[in-house]
């Protein structure tokens, strides 16, 4: 017996050496020369994240004295945010492909392509998590459980299924012959038809079934589609709220896609959580959405890029003409939502431009009334809010994942630096590193 002790001790000594190793082998230290505290809107100075695995342990001041031999990221000379979030993006989407015919000569497996693709470009432009409103039938949530799997890169990932249309809606193939179909389930390209409350509900709920993350309603018609008017109500008030109430239901929210003062009012009396464009809204529907908390995403950036460099892409002059008549109105009333108090959060619809280049909205957020902190501030916490990942993202905090991004500019005194960023790390790994390789080969 008294030769037992000691042997036990050396053991439970042995075991505690290995388990010390192990766990300091997931540690990694940044060392952070402005950290952007994306609930002030301000920086805090030198100070130290602990990174244990994929998650901040803690936030240590500069004096903090790190271990000899631990893994260390010296960005003490740069600004380091937490990675930016796109609440409307369409990864599977192609900026090159506008014409409605591309419907019938690619496959789906050309959408799964370019999903790789611009899944990697999104998250290399330093946007660590993303809600995909919109793709082939549930393309989005197979991108999603790969790069959950870390099989392929990407941002994290709040996935939708097809949007949900009317019949001869945004989401239909509209002013072709009868016998123009398409058979890849639900039988309408990347959307589902659902006219009346109980189809509304069967379709939610069948999105549920699938994996949905979020669900995507067409409330009115839209620009990048034929034979439809971007101002004009689809769905009427009842089968919106019940399309909310339905997805509430299953624990999920809904997004809206509503370009007309009409259907932004009905979609916020519905009881849907976002607004997604919100054009043409008026002063009424600006209020029901501060009155209700409801959450504006407003895509400022694509009128430049449609009336511009979409022409080489041959884009038909019936879309180009909508978004003439309601680009400069859109911007407009960004300003006058964010003034009157309107939740507000980043989303670009990134695909109607080229992913990768979502942070050249941040230009026009604050050319049309936001500072470069508050635009920030949309791209983070409120936008994690909005997706309902507050206690992951968004912030870099304890507990929260170890998303963020770095770069050497200021982006609080030029916004437009956030167009390249060097330094991209999602989970506690290094996704994208131009900036302390950059240092090291000037040493």
């Amino acid at each position: 017996m008294p030769h037992l002790l000691p042997r036990a001790l050396v053991s439970a000594l042995a075991v505690a050496a290995l388990t010390a190793s192990a766990t300091a082998a997931t540690i990694t230290y940044v060392k952070a020369g402005n950290l952007f505290d994306s609930r002030s809107g301000h920086y805090r100075p030198h100070v130290v994240l602990v990174i244990d695995g994929d998650r901040i342990r803690s936030i240590e001041e500069a004096a903090f004295r790190i271990p000899a031999g631990a893994a260390v990221i010296d960005l003490s000379d740069d600004f380091v945010l937490p990675g930016l979030i796109d609440c409307h993006t369409h990864l599977t989407a192609r900026a090159d492909r506008y014409d409605p015919i591309h419907s019938f000569d690619t496959s789906p497996f050309d959408a799964a392509i370019a999903g790789v693709v611009n899944a990697k470009k999104t998250l290399d432009a330093g946007f660590t998590s993303v809600r995909d409103v919109g793709s082939l039938p549930f393309l989005a949530v197979d991108l999603r459980k790969n790069i959950d799997a870390g099989f392929i890169p990407g941002p994290r990932m709040v996935a939708s299924g097809p949007g949900i249309s009317i019949t001869g809606g945004h989401g239909d193939l509209n002013n072709y012959s009868p016998q123009t179909t398409v058979t890849m389930f639900p039988e309408k390209r990347n959307f589902q038809i659902a006219d009346g409350e109980q189809q509304v509900q069967q379709t939610v709920r069948e999105q549920v079934k699938y994996g949905v993350d979020v669900v995507k309603i067409l409330a009115s018609g839209g620009v990048l589609s034929k034979g439809d008017q971007p101002g004009a109500p689809q769905y009427t008030l009842a089968e919106l709220k019940m399309a909310a109430d339905t997805a509430h239901q299953a624990g999920r929210k809904i997004a809206a896609h509503a370009h007309g003062a009409q259907s932004i009012k009905w979609s916020i009396e519905a009881g849907i959580d976002s607004i997604e464009h919100a054009s043409l809204v008026d002063d009424e529907g600006i209020r029901l959405a501060k009155q209700h908390g409801t959450y504006f995403v407003m895509d400022i950036y694509d009128d430049t890029y449609i009336l511009g460099e979409a022409k080489q892409f041959g884009i038909p002059e019936e879309l180009t003409t909508k978004e003439r008549a309601l680009g400069q109105t859109q911007r407009d009333n960004f300003r006058k939502a964010f003034q009157a108090g309107v939740k507000m959060a980043f989303g670009t619809d990134a695909g109607v431009y080229p992913h990768g280049d979502n942070a050249k909205q941040f230009h026009y957020m604050v050319q049309y009334g936001m500072s470069p902190a508050q635009a920030i501030q949309a791209a983070t916490v409120s936008a994690a809010d909005l997706i309902g990942r507050s206690a992951d993202v968004g912030e870099l905090t304890p507990n929260h994942f170890a998303d963020l991004i770095a770069l050497h500019e200021d982006p609080l005194q030029h916004v437009e630096a956030l167009e390249h960023i060097p330094f991209v790390m999602k989970g506690g790994a290094i996704a994208k590193d131009e900036l302390t390789t950059a240092k090291q080969a000037s040493r």
